[in-house]
């Protein structure tokens, strides 16, 4: 079975894995979540990730993050959908939770942050906010 939106499958699970106190999560890989998983990484909302060959696509293993005993990622949300994509000029990318959270952006020049966005100032598609 094919899956419409993957992206909303990855947040998702990232989700879950925080409420029930997980410590990890295992996500089918692709190189868009690769690129999201590594921004996670350096913003420092989750631990690290490793990439596990299943013989098929690969298997992402995200290590989640905990402060005092509540997971580090307090809120996901899917901003673009497969029905209903949003784009953004670097003027119009969303400050989330005024610069606490962040808007992670698919642009011309790879996935990044709405703030590495609106310092190159390249526009793009709204994947995710996440605080």
């Amino acid at each position: 079975m094919s899956m419409t939106d993957p992206i909303a499958d990855f947040l998702t699970r990232i989700r879950n894995a925080g409420k029930a106190k997980h410590k990890r999560v295992d996500i089918p890989a692709s190189n868009l979540k690769k690129a999201v998983a590594q921004i996670l990484v350096n913003e420092k909302f989750i631990t690290g990730f490793t990439v596990l060959d299943d013989g098929k696509q690969g298997v992402l293993r995200l290590q989640l993050k905990y402060s005092s005993g509540k997971p580090v990622i307090s809120g996901l949300r899917r901003a673009s959908t497969p029905g209903l994509r949003l784009y953004r000029p670097a003027v119009g990318l969303p400050r989330v939770l005024g610069g606490m959270g962040i808007a992670i952006i698919s642009t011309s020049r790879g996935v990044m942050t709405d703030q590495q966005a609106r310092k190159e100032h390249v526009g793009g598609e709204i994947l995710a906010y996440i605080w």
